[in-house]
């Protein structure tokens, strides 16, 4: 299991991007160790205070940063991807 965000990312939500990238690249050459991905995925991209009397934006986070919705989808096609690979692999081997 490999966690994108915290400190492989840098804490940067959208690091988490390139990370996952990564990732993906490291599914498609056959890594078989790799069994899982935790990603700060929301909504809305980013985090928000919790202030009394100050209306939250809905569907964003107000513990960590997050990546939205759209790059979260991306994200998970290229590790879809990366996994279909490793499959082909270990099947014509």
């Amino acid at each position: 299991m490999i966690d994108a965000s915290h400190g492989n990312s840098s804490k940067v939500p959208r690091n988490q991007i390139a990370v996952v990238g990564d990732i993906a690249g490291q599914l498609a050459a056959g890594d078989d160790r790799i069994m899982g991905v935790m990603i700060e995925s929301h909504l809305v991209e980013g985090r928000q205070d919790l202030v009394p009397g100050k209306e939250l934006t809905y569907g964003q986070s107000i513990t960590d940063g997050c990546v939205c919705w759209e790059d979260s989808v991306s994200m998970l096609e290229a590790l879809a991807d990366g996994v279909r690979k490793r499959r082909l692999a270990k099947a014509t081997a």
